[in-house]
């Protein structure tokens, strides 16, 4: 099995909203399994100046083919204006575990 369409999606949240996001993104089978991070605390620019927030990390273990599903699921449930939404591919991994991955989303 070829693991250059798997990846894991990386976005962060609200401490009090990542859960939910999160399920929300696991029950629209657009992430096989999701997993957050304890709080981490975040440092950004925003608006020309540098704000700072305590955030939780989702781990989400999906395919190249969700991403665009899940930006369009994260502009309508997460509450910034620019969510965190990264890709990055896994180049291998245990055949298994990528084939239940595909086996656990949308068709």
């Amino acid at each position: 099995m070829n693991g250059n369409e798997f990846g894991m999606a990386v976005i962060s949240a609200p401490s009090d909203k990542a859960e939910g996001i999160a399920r929300a993104i696991v029950e629209g089978k657009l992430a096989a399994c999701a997993q957050l991070t304890a709080e981490v605390a975040s440092l950004y620019w925003w608006e020309g100046k540098v704000e700072s927030d305590r955030e939780r990390l989702l781990l989400l273990k999906t395919e190249r083919r969700m991403v665009k599903a899940i930006a369009e699921l994260l502009g309508e449930i997460h509450p910034y204006e620019v969510p965190e939404l990264i890709f990055l591919p896994i180049s291998e991994g245990n055949p298994d575990y990528l084939a239940w991955i595909s086996r656990s989303l949308q068709p």
